[in-house]
């Protein structure tokens, strides 16, 4: 398997348990050419939580992602990590 298959396969794992864990209104993987940091990156949007949820945090760190300083915005936690 290459890297960047290797990479997509990370975040998408990431994506479905983040869906799975706390409640989302929308979670994307965006490839490498359509982000703007140029790397594999899962983009979720929250229900307010006051924060990144801890569940959310332990899914990044086990797909050994890096999350990426995003503001919320009204009553939603966006969560930008890379790969």
């Amino acid at each position: 398997m290459s890297c960047t298959v290797e990479k997509r396969e990370r975040v998408r794992r990431a994506a479905r348990e983040i869906r799975d864990c706390v409640p989302t209104v929308a979670v994307d993987v965006v490839a490498p050419n359509a982000s703007q940091y140029d790397a594999w990156t899962l983009d979720a949007v929250l229900h307010d939580t006051g924060g990144v949820p801890p569940e959310v945090l332990r899914e990044l760190a086990l797909a050994e992602l890096t999350l990426r300083p995003t503001p919320s915005q009204a009553e939603y936690q966006h969560v930008t990590a890379t790969v």
